[in-house]
């Protein structure tokens, strides 16, 4: 059988974009993230007030990821990852924050939703490509006959993961860890290498 793994993109490649934005900004109420807060619609909706509150847009937004690098051995450990299999990233982020990122991690595939914004660069809204986007597409790449393994950090995660063939949770919050005993742990690029090579590779992951 043929494999497709999918991962999360913050937390598991690159870092939090909303953190960036909490950093530049100084409102530290935008730190809060999908591993905090297991309703996206809810925590898009809080980020979207406080966004108008303060009049931030897309041109405060776009310094944060324009200074953004993959994390530490992310792209080394996605190179691998793809001369052996298939990969699909899925993501709960929007494609304005990511086109810009994924240059540097050599162009993955990925799937993720879009924006609206008005003509003075505001965040009016967002299009979601569909809702529990990430769980419906492993459902229709099981259907085509895909071993599918997935590996994420968050919430928003779970459902992907509980989908999948194998789920793997990377570097993920404790009380996720508590609550989802049935996932391996990984809190490396190595340890989650492995895990998947176990399943997709007669080559050990080198790192």
């Amino acid at each position: 059988m043929m494999h497709v793994v999918c991962l999360d993109l913050e937390g598991v490649l690159i870092p939090e974009i909303w953190k960036g934005v909490a950093s530049l900004t100084g409102i530290e109420s935008l730190n809060r993230t999908t591993r905090d807060e297991p309703d996206y619609d809810k925590l898009m909706h809080y980020r979207l007030e406080i966004l108008d509150r303060h009049r931030i847009g897309m041109n405060e937004i776009r310094q944060v990821i324009g200074s953004i690098q993959p994390l530490e051995g992310a792209v080394a450990f996605l190179d691998w990852l793809r001369g052996r299999t298939q990969v699909i990233i899925l993501s709960d982020t929007f494609y304005e924050f990511a086109q810009p990122l994924l240059g540097k991690l050599n162009h993955p595939t990925i799937f993720c939703h879009n924006l609206e914004i008005d003509s003075d660069a505001r965040i009016t809204g967002y299009t979601l490509r569909q809702k529990d986007q990430k769980r419906k597409a492993v459902e229709a790449l099981r259907s085509l006959n895909y071993e599918v393994i997935s590996a994420g950090d968050s919430y928003n995660d779970l459902s992907m993961l509980e989908a999948s063939n194998h789920g793997i949770l990377f570097h993920p919050p404790e009380q996720i860890v508590r609550d989802f005993p049935q996932f391996p742990v990984t809190l490396s690029y190595s340890a989650l290498g492995k895990e998947l090579a176990d399943r997709i590779s007669s080559d050990p992951y080198p790192g």
